[in-house]
């Protein structure tokens, strides 16, 4: 024991004086040494199985170990707080401190989801699906056989001959109609991708697609649906209009304009001086399009709609180049 109490204080004083002046080190020191369970306890703890003879000669040196520690150990402890008084007092605590810079959401999260609470408020469910896609869902399903012209629309990112980038969020649509009966009141926001890439398009993208399918639903609750949208996202003022157009999967189909943002309808370089600006494309879903899925066109019917949500972030914004949105510029992000 005698060896192992002096081998102990040998080991104590190096390890003290290794950590220096660490408040927190020493104080894990005094409780491994001197602690309840510390070794130096743990060696009091074992004279009682010393001869009577032995014990006394033993508990003095321990008793000095132990002494010899407390002291080392308070010595340490008092020179880490002079030393840290010695700091503070080159310290001036008036001086304001600095903030730590604090994130912000994308402009086209921010976006994103406001246009997902306008529609939750309007009872719509968000879902989400796969962002890449078979053939079948992103185009066939739709109405958009292989030979139909429309596909030389959109610019297909193809995997294989059956497999693609999606071209729109459309396809969650016919995803959640397979598996679902009416009604049904969804929207489906995500990426989207085309070959496409200037001032105004880039590769990937993101949309909303909205879609509502039950019994007896006409025209009139489309438009009653995105002029609300309209009116909440850009002010209650915001003018809108329809007009007349062509998608394969909605008959009849039409695209929807609101009052410049820019100029509010006078007409200005924006709106090529029409005093209008496109936002989205919906209609009514094409007979086809439930027959794909099941549904039977005499007994249900539906709308559907779809947007580009940096278009809607540029309008709400005033910003006119959509390459701002990707180049990362925290000048440019943290006005948001």
């Amino acid at each position: 024991m005698e060896a192992t109490a002096n081998a102990l204080a040998e080991q104590a004083a190096t390890e003290i004086a290794r950590v220096g002046a660490d408040p927190d080190a020493l104080e894990q020191l005094r409780v491994r040494y001197l602690g309840r369970k510390g070794e130096v306890t743990l060696l009091f703890k074992q004279l009682a199985q010393v001869g009577s003879a032995e014990r006394p000669r033993l508990g003095k040196l321990l008793n000095a170990v132990k002494v010899d520690l407390e002291a080392a150990l308070a010595a340490a402890i008092a020179e880490a707080k002079q030393g840290a008084g010695r700091v503070l007092a080159h310290t001036d605590i008036t001086v304001p401190g600095r903030r730590p810079a604090l994130g912000r959401l994308h402009p086209i999260t921010q976006t994103a989801l406001e246009i997902e609470r306008i529609f939750s408020r309007l009872g719509f469910e968000t879902v989400e699906g796969p962002e890449i896609e078979l053939d079948h869902y992103n185009f066939e399903a739709l109405n958009i056989p292989k030979d139909h012209p429309s596909r030389d629309m959109q610019d297909t990112f193809y995997i294989s001959e059956d497999v693609v980038l999606r071209t729109h969020t459309s396809p969650i649509q016919v995803r959640v109609m397979e598996k679902r009966r009416p009604p049904i009141q969804i929207i489906a926001p995500g990426k989207a991708y085309r070959c496409d890439s200037d001032v105004t398009h880039t590769p990937m993208f993101h949309q909303v697609e909205g879609l509502m399918v039950g019994d007896d639903i006409s025209f009139g609750d489309l438009k009653g649906i995105l002029t609300i949208f309209v009116q909440q996202m850009f002010g209650p003022d915001t003018a809108i209009r329809f007009r007349p157009s062509f998608f394969p999967f909605t008959e009849p189909s039409a695209e929807v304009d609101i009052a410049c943002v820019m100029c509010r309808g006078r007409g200005c370089r924006v709106c090529s001086h029409t005093g209008w600006l496109e936002i989205l494309g919906s209609g009514m879903v094409d007979p086809e399009v439930f027959r794909m899925v099941g549904y039977d066109p005499e007994q249900v019917s539906g709308f559907a709609f779809g947007m580009g949500i940096e278009r809607i972030a540029m309008l709400k914004f005033g910003i006119d180049d959509l390459r701002l949105f990707f180049d990362n510029d925290l000048r440019f992000l943290s006005q948001f």
